[in-house]
C-alpha cells in the first residue's frame, strides 16, 4: 500500500477510537465494519492491508484477534488531524457576493419602523437601521448558492414578536462591508418570511447605503459578509 487511503485512515480512527493506541483491543470484524460502514469482508481486507503496511499489529485470541495501532500508524493520523485543523483554522472568515441594485417592493421601510424590530436592532447591533433595505439580486449561480448557505452560519439573531394584531417573523443578522469598505457599518438580513429568494440579498445600515456610497440601481457592488 504505497499511501494510505481513505477507507484505511476510517479504520485506523475507529480502532483508535475503541483505545487501540497503547492498549491491544479485542476487534471482529462484524462489528468493526459497522462502525465504518462497510462489510464485513472490507473490514477484514482493511485490516489486513493495514498489518502488511505496518500500521497496526495483530494477536491471536483464542478464535479472535486483538488489534493495536502502530506508531507509524498513530502518525499518520496525527499527521492527518494537524493539517486538517491548519486547514480549517486558515478558513477565510468572511463570505463575498456581487450582484446589481435594484428597486425592493418598499417593504423594507415599513418593517424598519416597527418597535419591535428597531429596539433589538439597537440592542444588538448599536443601531436603528435607515428606514429601508439595500435590494442586491445576486446573477451568479456561486453567490446565489452562498446565500442559501448563509443562513447556516451564527448570526446576530433578531426575535420575532406580536403586536397584537400579527405576528412578525425572526430575523438573521450578519455585519458586512460594501465595496471594500466604503460602507463598513452594514448588515445583511436573512428572514424567516420573505418574498424574495436566495437571488436577492437584502442590506440594512445606519445611514441610507444608496447615498453615502453614491450607489444608483443598477450598479454592480460588492457585500462582504463577515461570519462569527
Amino acid at each position: 500500500m504505497p499511501e494510505i487511503k481513505l477507507q484505511h485512515i476510517l479504520t485506523l480512527i475507529e480502532l483508535l477510537s475503541q483505545g487501540a493506541h497503547h492498549n491491544f483491543v479485542e476487534v471482529t470484524t462484524t462489528l468493526l465494519g459497522k462502525g465504518i460502514g462497510r462489510s464485513q469482508q472490507a473490514a477484514s481486507k482493511h485490516l489486513l492491508d493495514l498489518e502488511t503496511s505496518g500500521y497496526i499489529e495483530r494477536l491471536k485470541k483464542g478464535q479472535k484477534y486483538a488489534v493495536k495501532v502502530t506508531d507509524k500508524g498513530y502518525s499518520e493520523i496525527q499527521s492527518l488531524y494537524l493539517s486538517l485543523r491548519a486547514a480549517l483554522e486558515s478558513a477565510p472568515s468572511t463570505m463575498d457576493f456581487e450582484g446589481n441594485v435594484i428597486s425592493g417592493m418598499g417593504e423594507g421601510a415599513y418593517y424598519m419602523s416597527l418597535e419591535g424590530y428597531r429596539r433589538q436592532f439597537r440592542e444588538k447591533l448599536g443601531y436603528e437601521p435607515y428606514p429601508g433595505t439595500l435590494n442586491v439580486q445576486l446573477t451568479d449561480q456561486i453567490y446565489m448558492n452562498g446565500r442559501l448557505e448563509l443562513g447556516k452560519h451564527p448570526s446576530i439573531f433578531i426575535d420575532g414578536f406580536s403586536d397584537g394584531t400579527r405576528t412578525y417573523g425572526w430575523v438573521k443578522c450578519y455585519r458586512a462591508t460594501i465595496n471594500d469598505g466604503a460602507i463598513d457599518n452594514a448588515a445583511v438580513l436573512v428572514l424567516e418570511r420573505t418574498h424574495y429568494d436566495d437571488s436577492m440579498l437584502e442590506v440594512i445600515g445606519p445611514i441610507s447605503i444608496k447615498q453615502t456610497a453614491g450607489i444608483k440601481n443598477g450598479d454592480r457592488i460588492k457585500v462582504q459578509v463577515r461570519l462569527a
